[in-house]
């Protein structure tokens, strides 16, 4: 059975499923960034999923950029796995532009996180969910 690391539940908000990841907002209102989760116990690098679960991860990943770039205009996306402060698998596929607060260096330890607003993130999140609409989410 599939549990989200408790820091990914305390940082974000859900998405959608998709075929092998869960998609969430990062609660982050400076950086559109959405990590995907796949949906497997134990995993901590891209390694340990199968062929097909890595070629999924790709397709997904590719699919939340493409997405995150049109609705936000990004100069460019920024994916990464880290997984030094959280070890299960995860993958931050992040809309950078250039005029935004870390541009052109790395999100990460960048300032202080500011969470977004309550009503900002519900539509946020309800613009995703309808934008991935028709995609690989459930």
């Amino acid at each position: 059975m599939y549990t989200l690391h408790p820091q990914l539940q305390a940082d974000t908000f859900p998405v959608c499923d998709m075929e092998l990841c869960e998609a969430r907002l990062m609660n982050d209102r400076r950086f559109p960034w959405v990590i995907l989760v796949p949906r497997r116990d134990g995993v901590t690098e891209v390694h340990q999923l199968s062929a097909d679960e890595q070629n999924l991860l790709i397709h997904e990943s590719s699919l939340t950029a493409g997405v995150l770039s049109r609705m936000f205009e990004a100069d460019k996306i920024n994916v990464a796995a880290l997984g030094n402060l959280v070890p299960q698998l995860h993958w931050h596929v992040i809309a950078r532009s250039r005029g935004d607060r870390a541009w052109p260096g790395p999100v990460w330890g960048y300032g202080e996180r500011l969470p977004y607003e309550k009503k900002e993130s519900a539509a946020l999140l309800t613009k995703l969910q309808d934008t991935l609409r028709g995609m690989p989410c459930g």
